[in-house]
């Protein structure tokens, strides 16, 4: 047994294990409790130690403004994509999707397979590039969420300069976003791990070393199997993850790579699960809905199909990034990428012309009916 599939199955082995710690753990405050000490202890303390062991590069200032490209580049596919699946524009289920589908979380979905397949120096890579996408979750799509709110409900626009000043304050001082400044800001003087004293830098190792089995068993136990919706919303996550090997393929062939964890970086970071921070500014309009009465038979959003969508795609993507990396080399060629890519937008839209196929009318009438519409008068 290969030593990638060896690690593959431990992994899932933690997974299954949350899974059967679910009846210990229905409550949702020891849910949020865990998720709380892995993304403000655990994670921060693995971002910490894996940028202090990395040698500041201007180059890498890229990282967070490609990752912006990709959240915005998302949008647009999205808009016009979800037709083809029975979402019409304008509508409370396409501007849920809109919001949420561009957004990553790879905290809690890619960031603990990063450093136990590529190690501390890509985890600091992606630690960055999450920063781009921050400011979309944070930021953009708060922006975006409160302008489909106002042109549904026929509202003036108001400023939300002081929204988003405190968006930007709250995003400096998330324990993540804090620790990935207080780092660079130490590596700009010449400090690392070493530089440290010991009693500190063994705290940071320890809590560090929690991160991903306690990633793991979250998956495990917040997993919700719901079956409603299921179906729509597992082709429209497909055709996401096909698309998003289909711009990953194109970028790593056109763009030189230093090295295969870049290429594999570059594959799975866009392959996350999407983002609970959407989600976060629905809620708070559905809640400014719910308090006018002539606004609560309206919805902006779809919260039902949101909390579903978070719901499957925290699996979805944890299954998917496994697979890139336990498949070894393989998707570090564009062309099985972009291979790939095209297979799972194919799968996803096969219901849909299943479907057309069964309503379209192929009687001897009608094909005749349509030959005489088209022909030429004589």
């Amino acid at each position: 047994m290969s030593i990638a599939l060896q690690k593959t199955l431990s992994l899932i082995l933690l997974i299954v294990i949350g899974i059967f710690l679910q009846k210990k753990l229905q409550n949702e405050d020891q849910k949020k409790g865990l998720k709380t000490i892995i993304l403000n202890i655990a994670l921060p303390a693995m971002i910490f130690v894996a940028l202090l062991k990395i040698e500041i590069n201007p180059d890498l200032l890229i990282l967070p403004v490609l990752a912006l490209i990709f959240n915005i580049v998302m949008i647009f596919i999205t808009k016009y994509s979800l037709p083809f699946f029975g979402i019409k524009g304008n509508t409370p289920a396409m501007r849920t999707l809109m919001l949420l589908l561009p957004s990553l979380a790879p905290g809690l979905t890619c960031f603990p397979f990063i450093v136990e397949y590529l190690g501390d120096d890509v985890l600091a890579w992606a630690a960055l590039a999450d920063i781009g996408n921050k400011l979309f979750v944070l930021v953009l799509a708060y922006l975006l969420a409160m302008s489909w709110y106002y042109k549904n409900q026929n509202l003036k626009a108001k400023s939300n300069g002081q929204k988003v000043k405190e968006l930007l304050i709250a995003m400096v001082s998330e324990p993540i976003n804090l620790v990935i400044f207080i780092a660079i800001g130490l590596l700009s003087f010449g400090f690392n791990m070493e530089s440290m004293p010991a009693f500190l830098s063994s705290s940071i190792l320890m809590m560090k070393d929690m991160m991903t089995p306690l990633v793991l068993l979250f998956i495990g136990i917040a997993v919700i199997f719901k079956w409603d919706q299921l179906r729509m919303i597992t082709s429209i996550l497909t055709f996401r993850a096909g698309f998003t090997f289909l711009l990953s393929g194109l970028f790593i062939w056109l763009v030189p790579m230093p090295s295969e964890a870049a290429i594999l970086l570059a594959v799975v970071f866009p392959q996350s699960a999407v983002s609970f921070w959407p989600f976060a500014h629905m809620s708070a309009i559905r809640k400014f809905e719910y308090e006018n009465d002539s606004q609560k038979e309206n919805p902006t959003f779809d919260l039902e199909l949101g909390i579903n969508v978070l719901a499957v795609s925290m699996p979805f993507s944890t299954l998917l990034i496994l697979g890139v990396f336990t498949s070894g080399s393989y998707f570090t060629s564009p062309l099985h990428v972009i291979s790939i890519g095209g297979l799972l937008i194919g799968t996803a839209l096969v219901p849909k012309v299943i479907q057309l196929v069964k309503n379209a009318d192929f009687s001897f009438d009608s094909l005749r009916e349509k030959v005489l519409k088209d022909s030429p008068a004589e």
